[in-house]
């Protein structure tokens, strides 16, 4: 068998979690990482091409004439480097620019919803303030505003009056916090009820659920503060029994795939849907057009197969009769953050204990901001810096393994979540 070699794009914590998967292919012989991380560099050779240099990334995969290039950040994909590998003769794993609008405009996003009838929640769209902030002020229910366009995943305000949304059009519409990405604003209805993401890898018809988690977007404990990328996730999730994973498929994977189909754009590579569970009624929050972050990390630890298998035939378009095996253990992953995050980390602090951290039995560590000293050791280089994650043989346990790991690891200013995988232990539903 000939050996194949691949090439991840991307530098954070979910990309590490996807070289180090896909390093224990036994049908791999070379991953190579553009920039990478650090963190990566036992795992992957580092390419110093920009995740967002998309012609250099081009330019790259035409030298390094990989088997396949796994796409990590959602950036990329919405701007279009899966066509232009495609036109080069190179095996992409995400959808096409005109797919990945799912992400890119959250407009977009639910006009598909809305024509094919997957449940989402009351919306509408402004490029107007004054038509958006005369909608707020006579909307009789708590509104979500969200940018249209990517914010990293900092761009959707959850509000609890008037007051709130209408400071939450300003900081997008007049003050452009996140640029021309909240220029056109798309207010909600906010649901109540319990978050979820779900996976999906899909070849343009057919596709595999490749986990479910619960991530922690907001920065505190107890969920409060401001949304961030992420704070951590476990997987699987209590509540997500297999009833209600049916309806997730039927009602909103199935609809929408179809949908994207008929519109001449087959969606194919990783499928992430953010869902409101309200009652037993999921409802879809948000399409991504890739793994999520941390989310990446926990389902990673899950996967008992070859990914590479999965990954190239989703990428060229048949994956035939494949059935996917997750390991039944439960995953939880932990970020460890600068202080400042999100909106004004700081940098440049030594870290502590990251191989002792990784003795821990269970232990896995991800790097995301991070950059090597002098001395060889690591520092911060961003606002998520690492992603601790554990595994145990059920929630609680793997909730202990990932906490054990964090107390080994030490800067200054770190800050994380106490309570990742809280609301997970309140649940009597037996883990599915």
């Amino acid at each position: 068998m000939d050996k194949k070699k691949v090439l991840v794009v991307g530098s954070g914590g979910r990309e590490h979690a996807l070289v180090w998967k896909l390093s224990k292919s036994p049908m791999v012989r070379e991953v190579v990482a553009a920039p990478g991380n650090p963190g990566m560099g036992k795992l992957a050779r580092l390419a110093p091409v920009a995740a967002d240099d998309l012609d250099g990334i081009v330019l790259l995969a035409c030298r390094e004439k990989p088997d396949l290039v796994v796409i990590g950040p959602e950036a990329p994909l919405v701007g279009g480097l899966v066509d232009l590998l495609r036109s080069e003769g190179i095996l992409a794993l995400g959808p096409v620019r005109a797919a990945a609008r799912l992400e890119g405009s959250k407009s977009f996003a639910k006009e598909i919803m809305r024509e094919f009838g997957i449940p989402t929640a009351p919306f509408a769209v402004f490029d107007d303030f004054k038509e958006a902030e005369r909608y707020v002020r006579e909307a009789k229910r708590p509104l979500v505003v969200k940018a249209d366009g990517l914010c990293a995943g900092k761009g959707v305000f959850v509000t609890q009056g008037i007051d709130e949304a209408l400071a939450a059009l300003h900081i997008l519409m007049r003050e452009r916090k996140f640029g021309n990405a909240g220029s056109r604003v798309v207010i909600e209805e906010r649901l109540v009820g319990r978050e979820i993401s779900y996976h999906v890898l899909s070849d343009g018809r057919r596709f595999l659920p490749i986990g479910v988690a619960q991530d922690h977007k907001r920065l505190e404990d107890g969920d409060r503060g401001p949304n961030t990328g992420g704070m951590g996730a476990y997987s699987p999730v209590p509540f997500v029994h297999q009833e209600l994973e049916e309806k997730i498929t039927k009602e909103i994977v199935e609809p929408l795939l179809h949908g994207m189909r008929l519109k001449g754009i087959p969606y194919t590579g990783v499928l992430f849907v953010g869902i409101m569970v309200v009652g037993d009624q999921p409802y879809v929050l948000e399409f991504n057009v890739r793994f999520g972050d941390p989310e990446a990390q926990v389902l990673m630890r899950r996967w008992r197969d070859d990914v590479y298998p999965f990954f190239e035939k989703a990428a060229g378009g048949d994956l035939g009769e494949m059935r996917l095996e997750l390991d039944a253990s439960s995953a939880v992953a932990v970020v460890l953050a600068s202080e400042g995050y999100p909106d004004a980390p700081r940098t440049g602090q030594k870290i502590d204990g990251i191989e002792e951290a990784e003795q821990e039995a269970g232990v896995c560590v991800f790097h995301a901001g991070t950059r090597r000293r002098e001395d060889g050791s690591f520092e911060s280089a961003g606002g998520r810096v690492l992603t601790v994650t554990g595994m145990g043989m059920d929630l609680e346990a793997a909730i202990e393994c990932a906490y054990r790991g964090v107390s080994r690891i030490r800067f200054e200013g770190m800050r994380y979540r106490k309570d990742i995988g809280a609301q997970g232990r309140c649940v009597g539903f037996g883990l599915h």
